[in-house]
């Protein structure tokens, strides 16, 4: 019997089957795509690998997707049927403050559900990261759940953590990032400029900055390759590598893991809420390390 209960909206970007398999709750956010002049609300619960790269080719033939991450009765509605179901104590992780104020609004719904059943009591993480970065954080908290810990205690113990994830995530189109002003306009400006690739990271208060910049995606690839040999991995089990359709650039990465490290890292493709930011062909690579965030 688990000490709590393990819950996370769909910024952390895990597969269906993982979260199904691994009994991880699951707060589905919004997205709506605009496309010939026609908007349509969709939910972030791709089940199938052929859903996520049907998204990036809407984006690729025009249509615009953007996001309200707030969702108050999405959150309301899914703690209160964890309290229904028996639910007590929960450890839920949400995206970066620093891009949305979805954890102050999980926190709200939980405060509200707690009035009705006291003992109702959820532990919000605030993981100053998304994607693989919040999705590694997740598998962490699930580790400390299988071992019997308490929610108190994978709280601490995710807090402690999320400074020392590093994130490398080259955008093939800084204008996605910009349009949900995630980045300023001179930022991506640059990347239009003779193939210029920014090389965008989280700072410490979870918010996007370009780290550096270089020309073309092969220089992206060797810039995070020089990165990893700098400082390696402190967890060689926590080393992920996701793309918005851009196999060849995370295989590439993957490979130079697996052959210098003798690991393989988990690669997987972004979902929409976090690719809509970044739009098609992007990858990104994000890992645990000994040094604190954009230390070295």
């Amino acid at each position: 019997m688990y000490k709590f209960t393990l819950s996370t909206d769909s910024t952390c970007d895990l597969y269906h089957d993982f979260i199904a398999e691994n009994d991880i709750k699951f707060v589905s956010l919004t997205f709506t795509v605009e496309k010939d002049g026609v908007m349509e609300d969709r939910l972030d619960q791709f089940t199938e690998y052929r859903q996520y790269v049907e998204f990036y080719n809407e984006l690729r033939g025009g249509a615009f997707s953007r996001t309200s991450m707030l969702n108050y009765e999405s959150h309301y509605t899914h703690f209160l049927k964890l309290a229904e179901e028996g639910a007590e104590d929960v450890v839920h992780f949400t995206i970066s403050s620093g891009l949305s104020p979805t954890k102050d609004v999980a926190a709200k719904a939980a405060a509200e559900v707690k009035k009705q059943y006291p003992k109702f009591e959820v532990y919000v993480v605030d993981p100053l990261t998304a994607t693989v970065g919040q999705g590694a954080l997740v598998r962490i908290a699930l580790d400390c759940r299988n071992k019997g810990m308490t929610a108190e205690e994978t709280h601490q113990y995710c807090t402690s953590l999320r400074l020392h994830i590093q994130h490398y995530i080259v955008a093939d189109d800084l204008n996605y990032l910009k349009r949900g002003g995630r980045v300023s306009a001179a930022a991506a400006a640059i990347g239009g400029v003779l193939g210029i690739k920014p090389i965008i990271s989280f700072d410490r208060d979870g918010k996007l900055f370009v780290l550096d910049k270089v020309r073309g995606v092969k220089k992206a690839i060797s810039y995070i390759k020089a990165k990893l040999e700098k400082e390696a991995p402190s967890d060689l089990k926590a080393v992920y590598i996701v793309h918005t359709d851009n196999e060849p650039a995370a295989n590439e990465l993957a490979a130079y893991v697996r052959e210098r490290f003798g690991f393989e890292p988990n690669v997987s493709i972004m979902g929409p809420v976090i690719g809509s930011h970044v739009g098609p062909n992007a990858f990104a690579l994000g890992y645990l390390t000994d040094a604190l965030r954009n230390e070295f």
